[in-house]
């Protein structure tokens, strides 16, 4: 599959990192010197409750202008965010694949106040069965994700815009970063934003994957088995944020604009 003083966003509360320990779902894991996959466990689900200290919620900043007419969420543009991650500075102990044969070629890039790669998108329509994801429209569907909503279920795929990140391994530890269930991640593709959570984990040596209303928000094909997109995405993913309720879009788009505004003026 794919803690907190409470600081409200809109309506929604934005809750600082803690330590979650989500392990990978069912799959091959690809570490960097190994060639042959190795099977792991699916984690138990992580349900996110609030603990005991926030990131401050990043402040006002001036308007930044929007690069495309229909450029997303929120009034950060696409041109934007991407100028201010040509460059990598990698702190992953090796490379990614994106798929399972593949060649490992994707770093984790770190900068102040975020991580990012760059790759293509797999579909995840694993969580709660909907008509577009379940096990006929899935062959690979699991009825599970790593993180759960408020109210202790799965989450749902088809709705909600989410992001994948690699288990922990040696090539990397997402929670060292201080990336978290609930994370907001700023998604960049084809000139669109798409603010979306940390929602699941995937196998150790493999990344970029994000959820099927993540994909057909950005204009990529959302059909688990056939669609996707094979380069061209860019996931930007703050650090020490979480969203509260992770079910809600609307705290995930609130949170997302005010963090991607303070990424802009601190990189």
């Amino acid at each position: 599959m794919r803690t907190l003083a409470l600081v409200t966003v809109s309506g929604a509360a934005l809750l600082g990192a803690g330590s979650l320990t989500p392990s990978a779902r069912n799959g091959s894991a690809f570490p960097p010197d190994a060639s042959t996959p190795v099977v792991q466990a699916r984690p138990a689900p992580v349900h996110l409750s609030p603990a005991a200290h926030a990131r401050p919620v990043p402040g006002p900043a001036p308007a930044v202008g929007r690069a495309f007419a229909d450029a997303g969420e929120g009034a950060v543009g696409a041109a934007e965010l991407l100028d201010k991650v040509s460059g990598c500075e990698r702190i992953s102990n090796g490379f990614y694949r994106t798929d399972a044969g593949s060649p490992a070629a994707v770093p984790v890039c770190g900068m102040n106040g975020a991580v990012f790669w760059k790759a293509g998108m797999d579909v995840d329509c694993d969580g709660r069965v909907t008509k577009e994801c379940n096990a006929d429209t899935d062959p690979g569907f699991q009825g599970d994700t790593a993180f759960h909503t408020s109210d202790d279920r799965p989450l749902d795929a088809r709705n909600l815009a989410y992001v994948v990140v690699p288990s922990r391994s040696t090539l990397w530890d997402f929670g060292s970063a201080g990336i978290k269930g609930g994370g907001v991640v700023a998604v960049v593709h084809a000139g669109r934003v798409e603010y979306a959570v940390v929602g699941d984990t995937g196998p150790a040596g493999i990344i970029g994957e994000a959820s099927y209303a993540t994909a057909e928000a950005l204009g990529v094909d959302p059909d688990p088995k056939a669609g996707g997109a094979g380069s061209g995405v860019t996931y930007i993913l703050f650090k020490d944020s979480v969203v509260s309720p992770i079910e809600s879009h609307g705290a995930a788009v609130t949170a997302g604009e005010a963090f991607a505004r303070d990424f802009l003026r601190t990189n």
